[in-house]
Parts: structure tokens; C-alpha cells; sequence
């Protein structure tokens, strides 16, 4: 049976969980991971997906949603075709190009399996102006490999403390302190001592969203 807009949006978004996380999502994160108003808009489209035979749901059971395997198997081939058999990026959450800010996942992907084949692959989402000049602007997502070590100069997602990641140019200095240098001249540099640095990885592209068709620009 056909499915309007919302209703492909919530299947998607389950189908997109549960693959990754290995159990459905409550209510209450779908509502949140897709701004629905309220838990009872929740009910109304999972009842209908269920009615439509596309999910299925143990009884008195929490996180007992269950996409169907037709489903899955038709997106699968639907998406393979469409791209060659190119694989989804997980959308890891938001990360500042300014102070740092905590970095919280979210149950999104970014489907730029054409950048890389690499399993260690993901993308954020840029929030604040700190890399401007080097033509990263709030709201573009950048395309990040998994790495321990970079070269000074790349651009790096850098974990602070353990708990603010942000997203700098990387410089070793002199004193042994690192520098995550800021691509805008309004902004000072943050200096911080090596045990107190994780490196997340480091920047290999930059996408940007036009008139809704996505523009990729490499980044050196």
C-alpha cells in the first residue's frame, strides 16, 4: 500500500535505527529525531505503517517494532540501483567551527558512499564561523576519516577533555602545547596540552547544500 511523505519518513527512520542500533526506537526518540509534536502522532503513524503491513509490533512489549523484510529489501535494491551499490555516511551529530561544544549523535545518515569506500567514514555538521576562511560555513557538513595521527596544517576534529570536539586546523609548537588554529582572523587560537587532545580524525571534504542539490568542495 502506498505511503504518504510522513509515513516514509518514520519507516526510514526506523529502518535506519534499529540497522544501527540493533533494537527499535522508544516514542519518545522518534518524536524527537523527527520534531513531531506529540507521542500520540507517533502512535497515529506507527498504527497506520502497521495496518499497512510495513512494521509490525510484539504486544506489551517496549522497543518491539519490526520493519518488514520486503521493505528492507526493496530500499536496499532501490538504493543500489539508484547509486551503484554506494553505502550510506552515519550523520555523528553537529560539531563547532568555533569554542568547542559537545558533539551528540544522532540517528541520521548521509548518503556519500561516493567519496570513499573506507568503513571509517562519517560526516558532521558545522555549527559557527571559526573556518570561514577556509571556506567552511555554519550548516555545511564536512566528510571526516577516523584517524589517530595528522600531519600539522589538516584540518582535524579535535576532542577536548574528553568532552568538547571542535573542529581546527592542528599545529604542534615549540613548547610542546598543541594549536588549533581558527581559519578566521577574528578568532584567537586554542592552545592545550597533548594528554588533554583526542584526535577524532581529519577533514577530507566539504559539502554543501544548494537549492536542495548537494555540492561537494575538496579541502586540502
Amino acid at each position: 500500500m502506498a505511503l504518504t511523505p510522513r509515513q516514509k519518513e518514520v519507516l526510514d527512520f526506523l529502518a535506519a535505527y534499529i540497522e544501527r542500533h540493533g533494537f527499535s526506537p522508544s516514542f519518545e526518540e522518534i518524536a524527537a529525531g523527527l520534531n513531531l509534536s506529540s507521542l500520540a502522532t507517533v502512535h497515529k503513524h506507527i498504527t497506520a505503517l502497521e495496518q499497512k503491513g510495513y512494521v509490525r509490533r510484539r504486544f506489551n512489549e517496549s522497543r518491539s517494532i519490526e520493519v518488514s523484510r520486503s521493505y528492507l529489501e526493496a530500499e536496499r535494491e532501490r538504493l543500489e540501483a539508484r547509486h551503484g551499490g554506494q553505502r550510506e555516511v552515519p550523520l555523528l551529530g553537529r560539531i563547532a567551527a568555533g569554542r568547542p561544544v559537545e558533539s551528540v549523535a544522532s540517528p541520521e545518515t548521509l548518503d556519500l558512499g561516493d567519496f570513499t569506500e573506507s568503513e571509517n567514514i562519517y560526516a558532521l555538521q558545522v555549527k559557527g564561523d571559526s573556518m570561514i576562511e577556509d571556506h567552511i560555513c555554519s550548516g555545511d557538513f564536512v566528510l571526516v576519516e577516523r584517524v589517530a595521527e595528522v600531519r600539522d596544517g589538516e584540518i582535524v576534529v579535535a576532542l577536548v577533555d574528553g568532552m568538547e570536539t571542535t573542529l581546527k586546523r592542528l599545529y604542534r609548537e615549540p613548547d610542546g602545547r598543541i594549536r588549533l588554529q581558527p581559519a578566521n582572523a577574528e578568532m584567537a587560537p586554542i592552545y592545550v596540552e597533548p594528554e588533554r587532545l583526542e584526535i577524532q580524525g581529519r577533514v577530507l571534504a566539504v559539502l554543501r547544500k544548494f537549492r536542495s542539490q548537494a555540492a561537494a568542495q575538496r579541502v586540502g
